[in-house]
């Protein structure tokens, strides 16, 4: 009897659950369809918007090999046709990369003006990368480097050798040959010690800093062991030679002529 019971109360249950699902499905049932259809066409578009930005990095990837590859072969003018479409009409990534190799070309090719101008719309550009932006600046600043006085080198270097900057050791020693270049002996001795000190130099450019500090060394050593000339005395104290005009003898009488 207490079967039949439990099985009646669970089949009156279902029945009252259904209803419930049935008045659900009245109300939200096309609700629960659209949201459903959404998901799922949303996911649908995702995939395909990803896959289309795929096929089109792939494109401009290969299309970028291809430009570097003419490059490779000196087929400059191609190249930089090449590279141009690229920083037109690639992705930001890939937009920004084609603009360094068309002013790296232009710095290959002696085009230095071209060069210059274009390194640095690079490097004033906010929506390029901070590291590619910071290496067009130091590019710049080395175009600069023979032309520039020491001012001018540092309002564009100072902001490069930072502990933070990706750049700080190459944009010290542009920094410190600059220095050298002005006179500023040791704010040059001082850059290249930094170089010494940190650990993101290259062992080639540790060595052109050990190399330039002992150039340094070298002038500073000449410098102090230069010889001090005595001043000469007002009206001077030097007495004419014997035999030349107003020479005197050992009496103090003018002394003969020959």
């Amino acid at each position: 009897m207490v079967d039949r019971n439990d099985s009646f109360l669970r089949e009156v249950n279902e029945e009252i659950r259904r209803d419930r699902l049935m008045k659900i499905w009245e109300r939200f049932g096309t609700l629960i369809i659209a949201g459903v259809v959404l998901l799922v066409g949303g996911v649908a578009a995702y995939k395909w918007n990803e896959s289309r930005q795929i096929a089109a990095e792939q494109r401009i990837g290969a299309s970028f090999e291809a430009a570097s590859r003419l490059a490779a072969e000196q087929k400059t003018d191609d190249a930089m046709a090449a590279f141009a479409t690229i920083a037109k009409e690639g992705p930001a990534g890939y937009g920004a990369l084609a603009r360094l190799r068309v002013a790296g070309e232009h710095a290959k090719t002696s085009r230095t003006a071209e060069a210059l101008a274009a390194y640095e719309a690079l490097a004033a550009d906010n929506g390029v990368d901070d590291l590619l932006r910071d290496f067009a600046a130091l590019q710049a600043a080395m175009l600069r480097l023979d032309q520039a006085d020491w001012t001018e080198m540092k309002n564009r270097l100072t902001p490069l050798v930072g502990e933070k900057g990706s750049w700080r050791a190459q944009a010290r020693e542009v920094l410190g040959l600059a220095a050298l270049k002005s006179g500023q002996n040791d704010e040059a001795t001082k850059l290249f010690e930094q170089i010494l000190g940190d650990r993101v130099a290259t062992n080639g450019l540790s060595r052109r800093a050990q190399e330039m500090l002992a150039v340094l060394t070298d002038l500073a050593a000449a410098k102090s062991a230069a010889p001090v000339q005595a001043p000469t005395k007002a009206g001077g104290d030097d007495k004419p030679a014997p035999g030349e005009p107003g020479a005197k003898g050992k009496d103090g009488k003018p002394a003969a002529k020959n």
